[in-house]
């Protein structure tokens, strides 16, 4: 992976551990699944979705775009900044891979989360 790319994988698909920053990014571990299941390197439970938000859209895709700019808004926030640079500065440059439960990747939080640090790199 080159330096600076970052991806996604789903936890259940028993992603590997090549060379890179490897961060769960749901804030709740996912359901049938012992700890030593998958490698990361990191759990960032605060660059998920707050409870409330993530209550709010439960995966209702027509509220997609509404989800995305109200979690935008919480990484915007002095705390989802400060877990932003954290991670970044965690990652020190390598590629990163955000591990995720969520079935539908298009439409959940770690597309956004995506898209948001790559804009901030």
């Amino acid at each position: 992976m080159p330096v600076g790319t970052i991806h996604i994988e789903r936890v259940y698909e028993h992603p590997g551990a090549e060379p890179c920053f490897r961060v769960f990014v749901d804030r709740l571990w996912p359901r049938g699944l012992r700890k030593d299941s998958f490698h990361y390197d990191d759990w960032a439970k605060d660059l998920a979705p707050s409870t409330e938000l993530r209550r709010w859209y439960s995966h209702d895709v027509a509220e997609f775009a509404e989800f995305r700019s109200r979690y935008l808004a919480e990484l915007e926030s002095p705390d989802g900044r400060s877990a932003v640079d954290r991670l970044l500065t965690l990652a020190h440059d390598r590629p990163i891979v955000l591990l995720t439960a969520t079935q539908d990747v298009e439409h959940s939080h770690a597309a956004v989360l995506q898209q948001f640090l790559q804009d901030a790199r």
